[in-house]
C-alpha cells in the first residue's frame, strides 16, 4: 500500500523549518550587531569594521548595519572608502537626500567645510521639491548638531506647505539655541491649535522657567503673554499666566489670574483652593489667607465653607503665638457648634483633638472628643482615622503598650492604604520610643520599601541610626539617651529634649550618636528661633562629619537656614552648590540645584 504525503502537513513543516531557520538567523544577527556596536562603543574600530561588513554582506538592506559600517571607517580615518559606501547607497535609493548630509558630515571630519557646506545646501534645497522630507533632512541635520540647518529645513517646509506643523521640532531647536523668544513664540502658536498641550508644554517651560521673576526667560515669557492677553482675552493666556506667577511664587499675581478664569468660566473653584494650598506650602501665609477667604466667600456648598475655615484653623494654629491658643480653641468650638460634629466633620474633629492634645495639653478632652466620634463611625477608613489620632495621643501620654495596639488596629482596617504603612512607622517608631529597638527596626527594615518615598526614607533614617548605634554600645546607653530626646521634642517639649541633648554631647562625645544629636539639636534650636545656635550645630557637622551620612542633610538644612532666615543668599548658594557637587545621590539634590541656579541667576544646565 503506497502512503501518500499530505500536502497540508508538508506545508506546514515547510512553514514551520522557515520560521525556525529565520528567528535563527535573526537572533544571530542582532547578537553580531550587539557586539559590532559593543566593539565600537569601546573604541575597537578594527573588530567592529569587521563585524559590521559581516552583517552588511548578508543583510544589505539594514540601514543600522550600514551606517555602523560607514561609522566604523570614519573612525579610522577611511574616508575616502565611506565616501565611496554613501555615493554608492545615494546612487542605489530612490532620492533619499538625507544621505548628501551623511557625504557633509563625512568631509566635516576631514575640516574640508567649504565642500560640506555645499552637501548640506544641497540637502536643505531637496525640500524645496518634497517639503514631506524635512522631518528626515531635519533629524539628520540634528544627529550632528547642525541646529542652523534643521531650524532652517523646518522654515522652509512650513512655508512650502502650510499645512506641515514643526511647531514643536523647531522651539526645542530655538530652546538649544538659547533663542528663548522664539522658542516661547512656537510653544504658544501650538498651544493655540491644540490646548491640550499645555500640560506638555509646562514640563518644557520647565527647564527655562524658574522662581526668579527678573530672569530673561521669565520676563520674556511673561511680556509675550500679557501682549496676547491684551489682543485676545482669551482664557488660555489667564491659564498660562498663573502657572507662570506660580512658579515665580507670585501667588497673588496668580489668583487674580484664577479669579478672572472663575468668573467668566464654569470651572470650579478647585484650581483657587490648589493655590492656596501651594502658598501656605510655600510659607506665603497672607497670602494664603486671602485666597481661602475669597473661596470661603463664593463656595458654592457648605462643606466648602467647612474646608475653607478648616484650612484657616490650620495656618493660624501653625503660625499663631502659644498666648493665642484660647482664641483658636474657640474658634473650633464654634465651627462645630456651626457644622455639627457629625462625620461630615470628621477632619476638622481631628485637627481639634490634636489641636488640644499638643498645643494646648488638654489630653484627656482630646481623647473624650475622638471617641464620641468614634461611636458615629461606620466606614473603616473613619475608624482608621480616628484610631490614628487617638494612638498619637497615648504615645503622647508614653502609653506606648495601648498605642501600639491601636496602630496595629489602624493596620487590619485599611490593609492596601498608604495609611496602614503610616501606622506601621508609627508602630516601629513607638517601639524606638520605649527602647525596644530590636523590634523597631524590623518593621523599619520591611518599611524601606514603602510605596510613600517619604516613609521609605524615614525608616531608612532610623533604621540606620539605631543599626550605627547598637554596635560599638551594647547598652546603648547613648541611644536610649537619644530616643528620649526625640520623644520629648514630639511632645513638643523642646527646652527639655535640647538640654537631654547636649548631655549626650558632653557624655557622649566620639560616639556614633553624636552628629545625629547635632543634627537633631539644631532642627530644634530652629523651632525655638535660636539661628545662630542651629548654624553652629550644622557647621559642626559639615567640619567633622562631612564623610558621615548626615553631611548632606546638614548641608541643606544651613542653605534653607541662610536663603530663608538669615538672609544670607551668597551663603545659601555656596552650600546648595556643595550639595550638587559633592552629594549627587542626595535626596535634596533635584531642590538644592533648583534653588541654586535661582540664587545664582542664570539658567545654564548644572554638573
Amino acid at each position: 500500500m503506497i502512503h501518500r504525503a499530505n500536502p497540508y502537513l508538508y506545508g506546514m513543516r515547510s512553514v514551520l523549518f522557515f520560521l525556525i531557520f529565520f528567528c535563527s538567523f535573526s537572533g544571530a544577527n542582532a547578537q553580531s550587531e550587539v557586539l559590532a556596536r559593543n566593539f565600537f562603543d569601546q573604541g575597537e574600530f578594527e573588530k567592529a569594521l569587521k563585524t559590521y561588513e559581516k552583517l552588511v554582506e548578508e543583510n544589505p538592506q539594514n540601514t543600522s548595519y550600514f551606517f555602523g559600517l560607514v561609522e566604523s571607517h570614519q573612525q579610522l580615518e577611511n574616508f575616502s572608502r565611506a565616501e565611496e559606501l554613501l555615493r554608492n547607497k545615494l546612487n542605489n535609493s530612490a532620492n533619499n537626500p538625507t544621505l548628501l548630509i551623511e557625504l557633509g558630515h563625512n568631509y566635516e571630519l576631514q575640516q574640508n567645510t567649504e565642500r560640506a557646506e555645499q552637501f548640506y545646501a544641497e540637502a536643505l534645497s531637496a525640500v524645496d521639491a518634497r517639503p514631506n522630507y524635512a522631518y528626515s533632512i531635519a533629524r539628520t541635520f540634528q544627529k550632528y548638531s547642525l541646529l542652523e540647518n534643521a531650524a532652517a529645513t523646518y522654515e522652509k517646509a512650513m512655508q512650502l506647505n502650510n499645512e506641515l506643523n514643526f511647531n514643536m521640532q523647531l522651539a526645542r531647536i530655538y530652546g538649544e539655541q538659547g533663542k528663548t523668544e522664539l522658542m516661547f513664540e512656537n510653544y504658544l502658536e501650538l498651544i493655540e491649535t491644540n490646548p491640550d498641550f499645555f500640560p506638555i508644554a509646562n514640563r518644557e517651560f520647565g527647564k527655562y522657567i524658574s522662581a526668579d521673576a527678573s530672569s530673561e526667560a521669565n520676563t520674556i515669557f511673561r511680556r509675550l503673554l500679557l501682549t496676547k492677553l491684551q489682543k485676545d482675552p482669551s482664557l488660555l493666556y489667564n491659564e498660562m499666566l498663573s502657572w507662570l506667577f506660580t512658579q515665580e511664587e507670585e501667588f497673588l499675581k496668580a489668583f487674580s489670574q484664577e479669579k478672572a478664569i472663575y468668573r467668566r468660566s464654569d470651572k470650579s473653584l478647585q484650581s483657587i483652593l490648589n493655590l492656596a494650598v501651594m502658598a501656605r506650602e510655600a510659607s506665603d501665609f497672607e497670602a494664603a489667607k486671602e485666597i481661602i477667604e475669597y473661596v470661603i466667600e463664593e463656595a458654592p456648598s457648605e462643606n466648602i465653607v467647612l474646608q475653607g475655615n478648616q484650612f484657616l484653623l490650620k495656618m493660624r494654629v501653625e503660625n499663631e503665638e502659644k498666648e493665642n491658643y484660647s482664641e483658636i480653641e474657640k474658634r473650633y468650638t464654634e465651627l462645630l457648634e456651626q457644622f455639627g460634629t457629625g462625620l461630615n466633620t470628621l477632619n476638622l474633629q481631628l485637627d481639634f483633638a490634636n489641636f488640644l492634645a499638643f498645643k494646648q495639653n488638654k489630653k484627656e478632652e482630646a481623647i473624650a472628643l475622638l471617641k464620641q466620634v468614634s461611636d458615629k463611625a461606620n466606614r473603616d477608613f473613619d475608624k482608621a482615622m480616628i484610631k490614628l489620632a487617638l494612638a498619637d495621643i497615648l504615645v503622647l501620654q508614653e502609653k506606648f503598650n495601648e498605642a501600639l495596639i491601636y496602630y496595629s488596629q489602624v493596620q487590619n482596617l485599611v490593609k492596601n492604604d498608604q495609611i496602614s504603612q503610616n501606622a506601621r512607622f508609627k508602630v516601629a517608631k513607638t517601639s524606638y520610643f520605649k527602647g525596644d529597638f530590636k523590634w523597631a527596626k524590623q518593621q523599619l527594615d520591611v518599611l524601606k520599601s514603602s510605596t510613600s518615598q517619604l516613609i521609605a526614607n524615614d525608616a531608612m533614617e532610623l533604621s540606620l541610626l539605631i543599626e550605627d548605634n547598637s554596635i560599638e554600645d551594647s547598652t546603648q546607653t547613648a541611644l536610649k539617651k537619644y530616643a528620649r530626646a526625640d520623644l520629648l521634642a514630639f511632645q513638643e517639649k523642646n527646652s527639655e529634649a535640647i538640654e537631654l541633648l547636649t548631655e549626650i554631647l558632653n557624655l557622649h562625645k566620639g560616639e556614633k550618636i553624636e552628629d545625629e544629636a547635632l543634627l537633631k539639636q539644631a532642627q530644634l534650636f530652629e523651632g525655638t528661633g535660636q539661628l545662630q545656635k542651629a548654624e553652629n550645630n550644622y557647621l559642626a557637622i559639615i567640619k567633622d562629619f562631612n564623610a558621615d551620612i548626615l553631611a548632606d542633610n546638614a548641608h541643606y538644612y544651613l542653605a534653607e537656614l541662610y536663603a530663608n532666615e538669615l538672609e544670607n543668599p551668597e551663603k545659601a548658594k555656596e552650600y546648595y552648590e556643595q550639595i550638587i557637587f559633592n552629594f549627587a545621590d542626595s535626596i535634596y539634590f533635584v531642590e538644592a540645584r533648583k534653588k541654586y541656579r535661582a540664587l545664582r541667576g542664570d539658567y545654564e544646565e548644572t554638573p
